[in-house]
């Protein structure tokens, strides 16, 4: 994942298996658009730089108006969107590489690597 613009470094969602079915596609457990959980499911992405997120203006204005990133706690606004279509994990959709996530301060994370090309049932 990474939070475009705002994130300084990508950072790997974590699925965790309470409460659902386990799903596996191949190897990682698949995402729901539940998995939206700030540090649970979405880690910092490093250091950021908008202005909108408290910690980033008062270090900027600390600094007279340098811009100062400070680190990145995302603060998401709710579930990812859109979800697939036809899959779902569970009651909830399930997370596709096209899925995004808003953050309070601005910035939209966004999968760049689904970990998954082709999933066959059996």
């Amino acid at each position: 994942m990474q939070c475009i613009p705002f994130g300084a470094t990508p950072s790997a969602l974590i699925v965790i298996p309470k409460g659902k079915s386990l799903v596996t596609a191949p190897a990682p457990l698949a995402a729901t658009v539940m998995d939206f959980a700030p540090i649970a499911n979405i880690p910092p992405f490093g250091m950021c730089t908008s202005l909108a997120n408290p910690t980033v203006a008062s270090a900027t204005a600390a600094a007279l108006g340098v811009l100062t990133p400070m680190p990145c706690i995302p603060v998401t606004t709710g579930p990812w969107k859109p979800g697939a279509l036809k899959v779902k994990i569970g009651m909830f959709a399930a997370l596709t590489d096209v899925s995004i996530c808003n953050c309070a301060w601005g910035g939209v994370i966004k999968i760049q690597y689904a970990g998954q090309f082709k999933v066959s049932a059996t």
